[in-house]
């Protein structure tokens, strides 16, 4: 049902990318509402509330509800990126998608274990065992961060961050999205402003970042996964949420270090480590043609 990558690495890049060059389409039948609705905001729009109310249904559901909300939050994105933006969904292809889920929950487990320890390592943490039980706390952390990733993948770095690259480039794109995903997030528990700010740069420009060098939706949502799961298990509140995990964890010392109530996220030290992450990610979507100036975003 979803698009597969050209069998070649040029191509693939070309499938990609190019969904900056889509023809025009006429729009006798669908007049100003179709204009509008096939415009980069107005699919990104309706693109959003559609993945946010599969997302509002699903997101606490018992079970594996979450995982199934995940499913049928990216058949609602194909849907509106092939008829309503017609255009190719190559982010979401099926083919190598296991491989950057992998790829990427490798990158986010060692973003959040270097940052813990470091932490703890300065006395900010200390970690005990919880006694919560290890299946039902590890499928607990599975199937909900599951579903948030690719709920919250799907909005900010494929609609979103897509919409926002053909208006404005993707610079920019990723500097708004960054902040719109820390504004996102200012109504979690222990949220402050520090807080939105901190996990803007970390969330919204490393996983901008890691979209714009992969292209891939599977890539962040490895990620982003890998990223809340280990939180979670380690007993860290993930962006201020604290759920049951296999470890509990004792915060002690500066805010600035320890993240304070809100957790990780709000710790300089994971800011300091997503940026050294974010840089080489930026550095090798450059080199492969994956930064899109203004002048060729499609308005």
């Amino acid at each position: 049902m979803m698009d597969t990558p050209s069998t070649t690495h040029h191509e693939a890049d070309r499938d990609r990318l190019a969904d900056v060059s889509v023809s025009d389409v006429s729009v006798s039948s669908g007049g100003r509402v179709g204009r509008i609705c096939r415009s980069p905001l107005g699919w990104m729009l309706i693109g959003i509330v559609g993945v946010g109310a599969v997302s509002s249904v699903t997101a606490t559901g018992p079970g594996p509800v979450p995982v199934l909300g995940a499913a049928v939050a990216t058949v609602v994105y194909w849907a509106v990126l092939r008829f309503v933006a017609r255009r190719p969904t190559a982010e979401i292809a099926r083919r190598g998608a296991v491989r950057e889920v992998v790829f990427g929950g490798g990158i986010g487990l060692v973003f959040v274990l270097v940052s813990a320890l470091v932490v703890a390592a300065f006395g900010g943490y200390s970690f005990f065992w919880a006694g919560n039980g290890f299946f039902s706390v590890v499928a607990s952390a599975v199937t909900v961060q599951a579903g948030a990733a690719v709920t919250e993948e799907l909005m900010f770095r494929g609609l979103a961050l897509l919409a926002l690259e053909r208006l404005f480039g993707s610079r920019a794109a990723v500097a708004i999205t960054a902040l719109l995903f820390g504004a996102a997030h200012l109504a979690n528990p222990g949220a402050t402003a520090w807080s939105a700010l901190a996990i803007a740069v970390e969330a919204g420009v490393l996983l901008g970042a890691a979209f714009l060098w992969r292209r891939s939706i599977w890539f962040v949502v490895g990620m982003h996964f890998a990223w809340n799961a280990t939180e979670q298990l380690l007993g860290i509140p993930v962006s201020g949420n604290a759920e049951g995990g296999l470890l509990s964890v004792h915060v002690s010392g500066s805010g600035l270090l320890t993240g304070g109530g809100f957790g990780l996220e709000a710790s300089i030290v994971a800011v300091l480590i997503s940026v050294a992450l974010a840089v080489p990610m930026f550095v090798l979507a450059h080199r492969r043609g994956g930064l899109l100036p203004r002048r060729r975003a499609v308005r």
